[in-house]
């Protein structure tokens, strides 16, 4: 295994967990010298795999999304640079062996964040967006965002652990108004604050599969509805299992129940950080 580089997902929950058994298949087949580090509830079900670190994990954002950075925090601590992967995106044939990255983030897909809220309609987050980079002296019209999905990270001097902290305390601000995912938006606040570069990079290292970027690519004349179609049918049947009625009812329940608990934990979280009185 390489310490240079490694793959890294979050896979919580029965569904995350399928795709990403799916994905380390492909690491091994396609990618076999590389580590994969997974965050997951369940890291007994990736034992099997030699190449898989899975190191158990327990949801602490209040929909799950900002612990992406738990997984980039362990993936750093295995590797100098590391490729977050969502957990439904299948790698599809050879990885170079050696893939240069510069230091900080390269993301596959970004623009400015002004860009981004405002170009078409005025997103209804960037009110905190606009909270958040006066209160922190964070010039918009240098800030990026970009597409959570596929990014790599790698070490710069320490300014990728200030970024993680940052990322923690910008994601509760936002969670406390109300907007529990757009890690793009935050992830390039935290950034711009730490000192960290984005660098957008469109060119693929590798082919992969991701059901949205997909879609994308048909409509462009890139890619073949037909070739990719075994693809979109497993990715369909991992996201909607069939449930008898009272499953469905039950699942609801229970996920305003983890809710209510994620959102009165938040609170414990924001006074715990040191830095939030920044925001405050």
């Amino acid at each position: 295994m390489t310490d240079q580089f490694c793959f890294c997902t979050l896979a919580v929950g029965s569904r995350y967990r399928a795709h990403a058994h799916l994905l380390a298949k492909d690491i091994q087949t396609h990618s076999p010298n590389t580590s994969f580090v997974v965050l997951t509830d369940e890291p007994d079900e990736f034992r099997a795999y030699s190449h898989v670190l899975p190191l158990k994990h327990i949801l602490r954002s209040v929909k799950g999304y900002h612990d992406k950075r738990f997984v980039i925090e362990k993936a750093l601590e295995h590797s100098d640079a590391c490729m977050y992967l969502d957990s439904d995106v299948r790698i599809l044939g050879p990885v170079p062996t050696t893939m240069e990255w510069s230091p900080g983030i390269t993301a596959r897909t970004g623009c400015n964040i002004l860009k981004h809220n405002t170009q078409d309609n005025q997103r209804g987050e960037f009110s905190i967006i606009q909270k958040v980079a006066n209160k922190l002296g964070i010039e918009l019209t240098e800030t990026a965002w970009f597409h959570e999905f596929m990014f790599t990270v790698k070490k710069k001097a320490g300014a990728e652990v200030e970024f993680l902290k940052t990322w923690q305390t910008i994601s509760y601000f936002f969670e406390l108004n109300g907007y529990y995912d757009g890690e793009g938006n935050v992830m390039g606040l935290a950034a711009a604050k730490s000192g960290l570069p984005i660098q957008f990079d469109s060119s693929d290292r590798f082919p992969f599969f991701k059901d949205n970027i997909e879609k994308i690519r048909i409509k462009h004349g890139q890619s073949n509805q037909d070739e990719k179609q075994i693809y979109f049918d497993i990715h369909r049947e991992i996201e909607y299992p069939k449930r008898s009625t009272w499953k469905k009812i039950l699942r609801k329940i229970i996920g305003r129940i983890i809710f209510g608990y994620r959102w009165l934990r938040l609170r414990y979280f924001v006074v715990q950080d040191s830095s939030f009185s920044e925001l405050a």
